[in-house]
């Protein structure tokens, strides 16, 4: 073993767990204590402001400059009283991260004095560089322009000694830069559609949003093996390294005790989050070695994707602590499970009714009928769409790798779904069963509550009794493009639904009649959609083909299904975004796309040139001396044998090592020849087609290459100290 690599899994096998600092109470009495939150403001914010904030975030009410103002001055007395000295508007770029820029609340005062301040327009809006984020050809670099707008509905909250306050990030002409713009857009759009249809069932008035749970999945790896591990830092990825022999086949991680080191990391972190009002509810091993997940209690879908993207920044720094690096990427190690953020997403009131989810009423469930076929319909319409929203260059290696959902968006019902829609079909009653018992036949065991679904982890789009779930969003996503796509494509079935129902009515139809039929209608139109067998068998994939459903696998052909016809006109009539938002931001996931194979690339050059091929040919040398020093010492028909199997793997080695030279130079003037051309698109499908298969030639030769070589001379930690936290 070499001498860096020895010292790296000596250090991660020596570590002791880092006990995470207790709680000083209930978690009840700290929660949210981080957060300007309405507990917060009622000790801040006068009666009259705090009534006009609510009134921004519940009925979407602008807030005049004056309510800012006084805003902004209770919020500066509270993140003091909490030891901040800076703010900061929190964006969400189409990086796919966050950004922030913090500015101190301490301004010059006279000669030698200062005071703190923060106004109200501080609050409101603030100017950044428009033109240093990934635009998509919106911004040029000397028109940097742009501005980061206050979002009431989401908290600010205080990180260290900043305030952090959450704000969508335009450009000077209006544009959205980010995903939150969109998002908020499209929550408008899906709550006036859902609440147009529930004036039919005599529910005026009543406030729709839609709400998400996410799960997010991730890996640890201890830091010092991290640090040895190029492709790790600079891809997050291993780019090279053979199966271990013993990784998830004997199923005995998920859901297992979970590691004493891991268990502290966990407490820590959940800690912080409550802290930030964030509801961890769940913690759990996953499938594959060394991976875990976390999971909330459901919230309004734009808090829950703010609260998701503060809890990944929070875990890269809770982990450092705990001598951990934590690993977003969808699929890190070859050969076991990646990584994704389940995505479980639903439409209901702000009074509690779930709209999809079974009611006791034929009423209540020709409601829920409604609801949900146009939610089949809309994910049927728009399947080569939802499909782009969750592609990139990561979660293109799960995607359809037999651990997650295949690359084809269908829906699973479930039996008792399936026989309600089928029911309709053939009469005008609208039943479907609730929960069942059954009994297990051991006295001392409750009978159990049945769902009216079970579970198809093949799905992609799968119901779950009162949501979907949607399962093929990458771990390192933002999910807000996810659910713009999810609440935009509803709301515009939604609009045609009714349109059409009204003119049923006025052909003169009475109420329940038309949306009995026109439900019926929607349903036979989107039935294609619908599959609950096995997602990952090849029959599938061939039967999803005949049933108009998009097998496109290639995410920079995908991506074309983004500035189509038909979704410009989708996100043009909802008022979600342009036709120049939607082509700029296909300029960016092409561009991403290509950046990030290119980073690969030149990474696994690095890898294989300066540490693989070097041990490679030391280890040959070393065999070759001592096939000289037998021939000196033997006969030749005793050296003949026992030189014979050396002999063949010096052979072995030669020939990996100029099959890989090979497929390096290939591999890199692929990579030149794609970032000269000027489309960007053109760009990506190069990286795609030409450079991918280059990078799996070279890999399978490198991972040969560590079963051959001498252990003690690998550079590189293996996949069994990766893999196996102690």
């Amino acid at each position: 073993m070499s001498n860096s690599r020895f010292k790296a899994v000596e250090t991660a096998f020596a570590r002791t767990p880092v006990t995470a600092e207790p709680p000083a109470a209930a978690t009840s009495e700290y929660y949210g204590c981080n957060v300007f939150n309405r507990r917060t403001m009622r000790r801040y914010l006068s009666a009259d402001t705090r009534r006009k904030v609510y009134e921004a975030i519940e009925e979407g009410l602008s807030l005049d400059r004056e309510v800012a103002e006084h805003v902004a001055a209770g919020m500066k007395r509270w993140a003091m009283d909490m030891g901040a000295t800076h703010y900061t508007h929190w964006f969400q770029p189409l990086t796919g991260g966050t950004a922030e820029k913090h500015d101190s609340f301490s301004e010059p005062y006279g000669k030698d004095e200062s005071l703190e301040q923060f106004a109200g327009k501080l609050l409101c809006q603030q100017e950044s560089d428009a033109s240093s984020f990934p635009n998509g050809g919106l911004r040029n670099t000397f028109e940097a322009r742009g501005y980061t707008a206050w979002d009431p509905s989401s908290p600010a909250f205080i990180i260290g000694d900043t305030m952090c306050i959450p704000t969508v990030f335009i450009s000077y002409t209006g544009e959205a830069l980010d995903y939150k713009a969109p998002l908020l857009k499209s929550e408008t759009a899906v709550s006036k559609a859902v609440e147009d249809i529930l004036g039919y069932f005599g529910m005026e008035g009543e406030r729709v949003v839609s709400y998400l749970g996410w799960e997010q999945e991730f890996f640890l790896v201890d830091s010092a093996l991290y640090s040895q591990r190029p492709d790790l830092m600079m891809a997050g990825r291993t780019l090279v390294g053979h199966n271990s022999a013993r990784n998830q086949q004997l199923d005995d991680h998920y859901f297992g005790s979970v590691p004493g080191r891991v268990l502290e990391f966990m407490r820590d972190l959940e800690f912080e989050c409550y802290k930030l009002a964030i509801p961890i509810k769940t913690r759990h091993n996953e499938v594959a070695p060394n991976q875990f997940e976390v999971a909330p209690v459901y919230e309004q879908s734009n808090l829950a994707i703010d609260h998701n993207l503060l809890l990944m920044a929070v875990m890269r720094r809770v982990s450092t602590k705990h001598g951990f690096k934590v690993l977003f990427h969808e699929k890190p190690f070859d050969g076991v499970n990646g990584s994704g953020k389940h995505c479980t997403w639903s439409i209901g009131t702000e009074s509690g009714i779930a709209l999809m989810s079974p009611g006791k009423t034929e009423r209540e469930n020709l409601r829920f009928l409604v609801f949900m076929a146009n939610a089949l319909k809309a994910v049927y319409d728009n399947n080569a769409l939802l499909k782009a929203s969750v592609l990139t260059a990561s979660n293109a290696h799960r995607l359809g790798a037999n651990e997650a959902p295949p690359a084809i968006i269908s829906s699973f019902l479930g039996t008792q779904v399936t026989e309600a829609f089928n029911e309709l079909l053939t009469n005008d009653t609208v039943r479907i069963e609730g929960k069942s018992e059954y009994s297990l036949g051991i006295p001392q065991v409750p009978e159990l509550l049945l769902d009216n679904t079970d579970r198809n982890r093949t799905s992609s789009f799968a119901f779950t009794g009162n949501r979907f779930e949607f399962r093929a969003v990458g771990s390192s996503a933002n999910c807000s493009s996810a659910i713009t796509v999810l609440n935009t494509a509803l709301a515009n079935q939604l609009r045609m639904f009714k349109a059409a129902v009204d003119a049923r009515i006025a052909a003169g139809s009475d109420v329940t009649e038309a949306l009995l039929d026109e439900t019926r209608e929607v349903y036979l139109g989107c039935r294609n959609v619908c599959f609950d067998g096995n997602g990952y068998s090849e029959e599938w994939r061939c039967e999803a083909k005949c049933r108009g459903l998009d097998c496109e696998t290639s995410p920079p052909l995908a991506f074309d299904a983004c500035t189509t016809e038909r979704s410009i006109r989708l996100f043009a009539e909802t008022g979600v975004m342009s036709e120049v938002e939607l082509r700029a931001r296909n300029e960016i996931r092409w561009e991403i796309y290509s950046k990030k194979i290119e980073i690969e690339a030149r990474v696994l050059a690095d890898l294989t040139t300066n540490h693989i091929l070097p041990v490679a040919v030391r280890y040959q040398s070393m065999l070759l001396e001592n096939v000289t020093m037998i021939r000196d010492l033997f006969p030749e028909d005793e050296y003949m044998r026992m030189a014979s199997g050396k002999m063949q793997v010096i052979r072995s080695i030669s020939s990996h090592i100029t099959q890989s030279r090979d497929a390096m130079a290939r591999m890199l003037a692929s990579c030149d020849a794609a970032m000269a051309m000027e489309s960007q698109r053109d760009r990506a499908i190069t990286m795609h087609d030409g450079v991918i298969p280059l990078m799996e030639d070279i890999r399978s030769h490198v991972d040969e290459l560590e079963m051959i070589v001498d252990d003690q001379m690998w550079p590189l930690p293996k996949y069994r100290e990766l893999l196996f936290i102690r």
